[in-house]
């Protein structure tokens, strides 16, 4: 019982056995098949099973493939006569009373018509018994077939089977009496069901469509909704204009009894109801935003059988895979209001196809492109032209630019196009109202410009030469809304700079500055040649050595008229055991030498008086001469004046003292800062509190002292003269008192950077930071000896009971720490 179903599938032989096909909007084959048909396997009219094998042709797009389907039914609920009509044919199928049938009367107008069971079965017509009923199968298109007209008496005068359209609703009529199936008056209807494609709808289901079924005295009345759940459009090309029709397949099942006969009889019908074709005009939609760069647009409205096959530009037609290749976003959606659909694209200006046509301060771009669409089942082509511009105001992204002199780098950045939101990096720090002020930094309405010392830890050293340093200093460009680099600038220059200085007494002094080349190296670590040689000096930047050329490894050679002392710096060897031998940093490297001349003659004039009296030596105390001063900005190029004091700062915005050794020239004395503390008058005074102790930052300071290096220029001979270190402002509270003057006070001790004796001469200090932590109560015992607790809310600031000194600093989170407090003490208020 397998029977080959094509898709031309024979009409006769389909009618004969209960066959029929459709096609649903996506173009797929719906095949119905009767229970009962000519193939069905039948268990007692019980169960039907059917198996079917479905050859699809090939055709120019999908070559023939073969599919095998098996179908088993259950259905036992069967009326005395059953009667099912659908497109292509009428099936009845009474109750088999046992007998054989052998003659078949057909009832014409033109009167009986007999005729054998095999003539009527080679005409078409399918007859053949069951277990328990006969079949009786017949073709729509029969020549025994006629039409009957059936009036019922109804004010409306309807036809049987009547459809009337309006712009939004399909009115289905069935007359609720089928006159050539009655055979007597006692009619009465027991059910009616409703149902689309075939399949039964509940009252829920029906509400949900918007469908409606209603009685009357002579009709069954249904009303469907144009475009509903259930039907769909289908899409007709006539001179090259779209139009659209609606398609749906409403199913009414009605069971009625005659009191005559006492049967029940059911009778189904499928309906196909297709709509006028109705124009529908393509529209493009062009929602191109000009500022991001894109054409973008939206064609519609189609039916779901409409597919988008190429599009066709001025120079070259691409397929959706081309398209998809190239950038262009193609996708497909459903109306939401509808069950219609449209088509969106988006182009890039960028892309080859888009025109582009410079104007004054503007750039027009233009696309012309035809959409190329076709009705999937009926391979039917189409086209849509279309022809899109914008005009997009030129915009000019910010730049920067910049040169050098012999001490500082320059840097001009323009602004661009109005608008254009950047942010701007020096070397890897963000340029903020502080840097910027400590840059000099300038502007007026189209760019600015700021000024960097070659000594800045934003410029990176690149190269070391006996004469220069070669530094370089990057600026960036960055946009804060995408991340991303707008411009990156770098300049490189050679600054004169002298690293090595050799003086008359046979001492060298040399300085080994870090390169970028060598990002991890410590500069504390580096030796000369003798390794218990270090650097008097060191921080993260540099190293500064003082030496003998007798000393420290130093190598002498002789020329013709000169002696060469030569030195090496470099990690000693233990360090460099350390290294991980796969790291592709150098090792770091610097020589150092002198010159000494041998055979000199120098002209010494003098003049010779009698001596007064014999030699002798005295003894006295002398004084050495030390001045503090409070530089403007980091560079320390510019001092406050006498006359500036006293000078207004806020909190937290950094001091910057300078301490320098006066009419010393000996290279060998090093000043260094033993002590130094703030006061709010003479240097003894009280509430004190400790800035530098030993020559090294308060360890329980939160804002610890910051040393500056100090570089050889026009104004620093001797950087061991001097010294640089960094505060932070502050003030003290006392008894919930302001006090507006703070006073900077400093011991000094004066080394032999040779022979240095202990304590803070030559002392190296911890870079840890002992901070204190949040957990600590502020208490303070007032008259009467009640324990209070207070806040500070200065401008965000928080205290610490130190000595019954409340000392104040600047916090980051002060909702947390006032929440702690809140949470540890019950207060009734506080300041």
């Amino acid at each position: 019982h397998v029977f080959l179903v094509k898709l031309d599938i024979f009409f006769f032989i389909a009618t004969q056995c209960g066959f029929s096909m459709k096609h649903d909007q996506f173009g797929n084959a719906l095949i119905y098949i009767s229970l009962q048909n000519c193939f069905s396997q039948n268990v007692e009219d019980k169960t039907f099973t059917t198996a079917l094998q479905l050859h699809l042709h090939g055709n120019q797009f999908v070559k023939g493939e073969l599919h095998q389907v098996v179908e088993t039914c259950q259905y036992n609920a069967w009326a005395s006569r059953e009667v099912i009509c659908d497109y292509n044919y009428m099936e009845k199928q009474p109750v088999d009373l046992g007998f054989r049938a052998t003659t078949v009367v057909f009832f014409t107008p033109e009167g009986e018509k007999p005729m054998s069971v095999a003539d009527a079965q080679r005409r078409g017509y399918g007859i053949r018994n069951t277990p328990t009923r006969l079949v009786l199968r017949s073709p729509m298109m029969a020549p025994e077939t006629y039409m009957h007209t059936q009036h019922p008496k109804s004010p409306l005068n309807l036809l049987n089977c009547s459809v009337f359209l309006t712009q939004k609703t399909i009115t289905w009529y069935l007359p609720r009496q089928m006159d050539p199936m009655i055979s007597s008056g006692q009619f009465k209807l027991l059910e009616v069901h409703f149902g689309i494609n075939g399949q039964r709808l509940n009252p829920l289901e029906l509400q949900a469509r918007g469908y409606s079924v209603a009685l009357n005295d002579f009709y069954v009345i249904t009303e469907l909704p144009i475009g509903g759940v259930g039907g769909y459009y289908k899409s007709h090309i006539q001179d090259d204009k779209y139009y659209v029709s609606y398609m749906i397949e409403p199913m009414l099942e009605l069971l009625w009894t005659e009191d005559a006969t006492n049967e029940q009889t059911r009778y189904k019908v499928l309906f196909h109801i297709a709509t006028h074709l109705v124009p529908q005009p393509l529209e493009l939609i062009d929602k191109t935003v000009p500022g991001e760069m894109t054409f973008k647009m939206v064609l519609g409205h189609f039916a779901v059988d409409v597919a988008l096959i190429n599009i066709t530009f001025p120079a070259e037609v691409l397929s959706m895979a081309d398209c998809s290749v190239r950038g262009f976003n193609i996708l497909e959606h459903m109306s939401p209001n509808s069950s219609m659909k449209v088509f969106t694209l988006e182009v890039p200006f960028s892309d080859p196809a888009v025109l582009k046509q410079a104007g004054d301060g503007v750039t027009i771009f233009s696309l012309h492109l035809t959409f190329g669409l076709m009705l999937m089942d009926e391979l039917e082509f189409f086209s849509y032209n279309a022809h899109l511009e914008a005009v997009v105001q030129n915009i000019v992204p910010p730049s920067v630019s910049g040169g050098c002199d012999k001490e500082n780098f320059y840097v001009l950045v323009k602004y661009g196009s109005r608008g254009y939101n950047f942010q701007t990096l020096v070397g890897k720090r963000l340029m903020t109202p502080s840097l910027a002020q400590h840059y000099d930094y300038m502007e007026n309405g189209t760019h600015f410009s700021f000024v960097v010392p070659f000594s800045s830890p934003d410029v990176a050293v690149e190269a070391i030469q006996s004469s220069f340093i070669k530094g370089r200093l990057d600026v960036i460009l960055n946009n804060p809304e995408t991340n991303s680099e707008i411009q990156e600038f770098s300049v490189a220059c050679n600054f004169l700079s002298t690293l090595t200085e050799c003086f008359p007494n046979g001492t060298m002094t040399a300085l080994a500055l870090k390169l970028e080349s060598v990002p991890s190296l410590n500069p504390s670590k580096l030796t000369l040649e003798d390794p218990s040689c270090g650097p008097v000096f060191s921080n993260d930047r540099y190293a500064f050595f003082v030496f003998t050329v007798n000393s420290c490894g130093t190598k002498r050679k002789f020329m013709s008229n000169a002696m060469l002392y030569e030195n090496e710096i470099s990690l000693p060897d233990e360090d460099l055991a350390k290294k991980d031998p796969n790291s592709k940093e150098p090792e770091y490297d610097l020589k150092v030498s002198c010159v000494y001349d041998i055979d000199t003659n120098q002209a010494v004039a003098f003049n010779t008086r009698p001596r007064r009296s014999e030699p002798y030596a005295e003894n006295s105390k002398g004084q050495l001469q030390v001045v503090m001063r409070l530089a403007m900005d980091e560079s320390y190029s510019k001092f406050q004046s006498t006359e500036d004091y006293p000078i207004a700062k806020y909190l937290q915005q950094p001091l910057y003292f300078e301490v320098e050794l006066l009419k010393s020239t000996n290279p060998l004395v090093s000043l260094e800062l033993e002590n130094c503390w703030a006061t709010k008058g003479e240097r003894t005074s009280q509430p004190r509190w400790n800035l530098i102790i030993n020559g090294c930052p308060n360890p329980v300071d939160p804002y610890q002292v910051v040393f500056h290096p100090v570089w050889a220029d026009a104004r620093v001979r001797y950087p061991s003269h001097f010294k640089r270190f960094e505060v932070k402002m502050f003030a003290f509270l006392l008894d919930l008192n302001l006090v507006l003057q703070i006073f900077v006070h400093c011991d000094v001790v004066i080394c032999d950077a040779k022979n240095p004796l202990g304590g803070v001469c030559g002392k190296q200090c911890s870079k840890t930071k002992e901070m204190i932590r949040g957990e600590f109560e502020i208490e303070v015992q007032l008259g009467g000896g009640r324990g209070m607790l207070y806040y500070c809310a200065l401008s965000s600031l928080d205290c610490i009971n130190l000595n019954l000194l409340l000392f104040c600093w600047q916090v980051k989170n002060v909702t947390f720490l006032r929440s702690w407090i809140l949470n540890m003490y019950q207060l009734d208020q506080y300041a």
